[in-house]
C-alpha cells in the first residue's frame, strides 16, 4: 500500500505502521487519519498479519498532537463533528481490533499522539519520551479518548492533574504511572517492541482476540465484562486453535495454531 502520510510493512506476521510527517513532529491531520484508518483495516483483514507495532517516524516525536491549523476556526458544531468522526474512524477502532497493537513511543506523545498511543492494548517507550494532554492551554478539552482512557490507565487523581496542568511527563514517570509497561533506549525500542510481539505470535490469535474483546467490556458501563468473558471461553472450546493448543500440551510439543 502506498500512502502519503503514513509508512505501512508488513514481516514475520508483524505489520508495522509508523505516522511519516517529520517535518510536522508526526502531528495527525484528517489525512493522516483517513490514512491510518485504512492501514489498520488493511493489517485487521489481512490473516497473515497478527500484530501491529504502531510508532512515529524521526527521533523527536511519536505524534506530538494534532494539526491545530485544520480546526482553529470551527464552530462548536463542526468541533463536535471532528471528535466523533475521530474517534470512530481511528482510536475506537484501533481499541477494538482483534489483533494486539503495540505502541512504541519514540519521542513526544501529545493531545491526539498520547491518545492514539492510549488507544492501542499497551505501550512501550524510548527514554526520550515527553508525554501529556495540553488541550486546556488551547483553550479545549482532550476530544480523542483522553478523558476517558487517561484515568482507566494511571487513575483519576493523575489523569486530572496531567489534563489541569497541561503539562508533561518523561518516560520514567509514565513507567511509574503506569501508562507505560516498559522504557529502554531509542535503538532497543522497536527491538523490544518486536521482541514482545515474538511472544505473542507463539499463542494462539483467536484467543488473543476473544482476550481483547473480554478485558476491552469491562470498561463499558453497559456490558457484563463476566458474561463476555463466560461467553468468549465457551466459545474458545469450539476452535481449532483450542483442539491445537491442548493436543500440543498433553503431546509435549510445540503448539502450530491454525488461527482459526
Amino acid at each position: 500500500m502506498n500512502f502519503e502520510n503514513i509508512l505501512f510493512e508488513e514481516n514475520d506476521h508483524i505489520a508495522y505502521i509508523t505516522i511519516n510527517r517529520p517535518s510536522k513532529l508526526n502531528a495527525l491531520n484528517k489525512a493522516t487519519i483517513n490514512e491510518l484508518h485504512e492501514a489498520f483495516v488493511s493489517a485487521e483483514e489481512d490473516s497473515d498479519i497478527k500484530v501491529i507495532i504502531l510508532t512515529g517516524s524521526g527521533e523527536k516525536a511519536f505524534v506530538a498532537g494534532a494539526d491545530i491549523s485544520e480546526f482553529a476556526d470551527f464552530s462548536a458544531e463542526e468541533g463536535k463533528r471532528l471528535a466523533a468522526e475521530g474517534q470512530e474512524k481511528l482510536f475506537d477502532l484501533v481499541e477494538n481490533l482483534s489483533k494486539p497493537v503495540i505502541a512504541a513511543i519514540n519521542g513526544f506523545a501529545l493531545g491526539g499522539g498520547l491518545e492514539l498511543a492510549m488507544a492501542a492494548h499497551f505501550r512501550i517507550a524510548s527514554d526520550n519520551a515527553r508525554m501529556g494532554l495540553p488541550e486546556v492551554s488551547l483553550g479545549v478539552i482532550p476530544g480523542y479518548g483522553g478523558t476517558q482512557r487517561l484515568p482507566q490507565l494511571v487513575g483519576k487523581g493523575r489523569a486530572m492533574e496531567m489534563i489541569m496542568t497541561a503539562g508533561m511527563i518523561d518516560a520514567r514517570q509514565a513507567l511509574e504511572y503506569q501508562l507505560v509497561n516498559h522504557v529502554t533506549t531509542p535503538e532497543e525500542l522497536i527491538p523490544l517492541a518486536e521482541k514482545i510481539a515474538g511472544k505473542i505470535l507463539n499463542n494462539s490469535s483467536v484467543a488473543i482476540g476473544a482476550a481483547i474483546k473480554a478485558v476491552n467490556s469491562s470498561f463499558r458501563n453497559d456490558v457484563n465484562g463476566y458474561e463476555v468473558e463466560i461467553e468468549a471461553f465457551g466459545q474458545s472450546f469450539g476452535t481449532e486453535d483450542f483442539k491445537e493448543g491442548t493436543s500440543a500440551f498433553l503431546s509435549k510439543r510445540k503448539a502450530n495454531f491454525p488461527g482459526k
